[in-house]
């Protein structure tokens, strides 16, 4: 068995190094000598003391036309106007046309990457932001190219080093509203300045809203943050979502695409995408004849992040308030919060340090690829007990270290 695995030949789409790194090491370490860790890196809401609607969830999937099978590409027409009616609560006005069920985001983007790109052309995708688009990028043989957000008071969009980045095999822009996990906004300057950049160079805007309905108190009056670009008319646009954050529910698995832009270019990307979505009719018909159920009834766990997010951050910010050695930078959305610790050791020996002695688990910065130190990334999701002590022993941790 050995010798067969030894003599295979894997494509080089899968060459990365799958060895755990020294932080997963010491955590697998500390929980086979049943060390209680509090975990500060909790992402997944249905292990985060949160109420679920069990009986109505499970009723929800039992809809006896799931014994048939009755495929249609973009998705069920019925879940598609739960979507459309989704947006219209927020003001949008998305048709059902527009709208194209995916089994995940993740799988959302690798239609829009086949849809869009040969192998070898590129994506531009933000730094900070969530690790995962290496991954799904390659997986299409698609290279992705950073473009960096700076902060100063908040988080800014370097258009100058946007249109560097990009070459003659470009092929569309990324964007996370809001990103994840600096929890920042697009604003609507640098719409303009990214819309005005696709048309001259004729690329494509893949939005990725699934943090959109976390929105922190303050950023809801401010007039220049964009909510959604569903509306957006000047350029072609994906905007990507799905139950996994909109109804706390990411095992449904049910996502999808909202097209946007100039009206012929939507057809033309909707039958390509329709032809590649029915090469592969993933999305469960369970899911999919559920779909307007599930979001329903994700009202109620939705408002029951936001408002544990929204605690926990003001905790954080209160808690290091009066730590001048320790910052927490501005978010204005999202479930994450990134903290300024001195810079007495790396990123990596911090969260290293934290889990032996205080075992609390909290992600490094880098991680992200912010480029510089230190920053510790925690999620707001946990229970607040949890958040709270864990908050407090990396307090008590930076003092020692002072």
């Amino acid at each position: 068995m050995e010798e067969t695995a030894a003599s295979a030949r894997f494509s080089s789409r899968l060459s990365w190094d799958l060895r755990p790194n020294r932080l997963a090491q010491l955590l697998e370490e500390k929980r086979r000598a049943g060390v209680q860790v509090l975990d500060l890196t909790e992402s997944n809401p249905t292990r985060s003391g949160f109420v679920y609607p069990a009986d109505e969830i499970l009723q929800a999937l039992g809809d006896a036309c799931s014994l048939r099978y009755d495929p249609a590409p973009a998705g069920d027409p019925a879940a598609r106007e739960a979507v459309a009616s989704y947006y219209s609560a927020r003001g949008l006005a998305v048709s059902p046309d527009r709208i194209l069920l995916t089994a995940s985001t993740s799988e959302a983007y690798s239609f829009v990457f086949k849809l869009l790109a040969n192998p070898g052309d590129e994506v531009l995708v933000p730094r900070p932001s969530y690790p995962l688009f290496d991954f799904l990028a390659a997986l299409e043989s698609v290279r992705t190219v950073r473009y960096p957000f700076f902060y100063h008071e908040g988080w800014e969009l370097d258009a100058a080093a946007l249109r560097a980045g990009l070459t003659d095999r470009t092929r569309a822009v990324v964007i996370v509203n809001p990103n994840n996990p600096t929890g920042s906004f697009l604003k609507q300057e640098e719409r303009a300045a990214l819309v005005s950049l696709c048309r001259e160079r004729e690329l494509a805007l893949i939005s990725d809203e699934v943090f959109s309905d976390y929105t922190f108190p303050a950023a809801e009056q401010d007039p220049r943050r964009v909510a959604s670009l569903a509306g957006e008319e000047q350029v072609l646009t994906f905007c990507l979502s799905g139950l996994s954050k909109v109804a706390g529910l990411p095992q449904m698995k049910a996502g999808w695409i909202v097209l946007a832009g100039p009206a012929a270019a939507q057809a033309a990307a909707r039958e390509r995408l329709e032809l590649i979505a029915d090469t592969y009719l993933s999305v469960a018909t369970p899911t999919q004849h559920a779909l307007p159920r599930l979001l329903a009834l994700g009202e109620a766990v939705r408002s029951q992040i936001q408002a544990r997010v929204r605690e926990n951050l003001a905790w954080l910010q209160a808690a290091i308030a009066s730590e001048s050695s320790c910052g927490v930078l501005q978010a204005e959305g999202g479930w994450y919060a990134i903290i300024q610790v001195p810079r007495t050791r790396s990123e990596e020996q911090w969260c290293l340090d934290l889990l032996e002695r205080d075992h609390v688990l909290v992600q490094p910065g880098f991680f992200y690829d912010f480029d510089a130190e230190a920053y510790l990334v925690v999620s707001l999701l946990p229970p607040t007990e949890t958040f709270h002590e864990g908050i407090a022993r990396l307090l008590q941790a930076v003092g020692r270290a002072e």
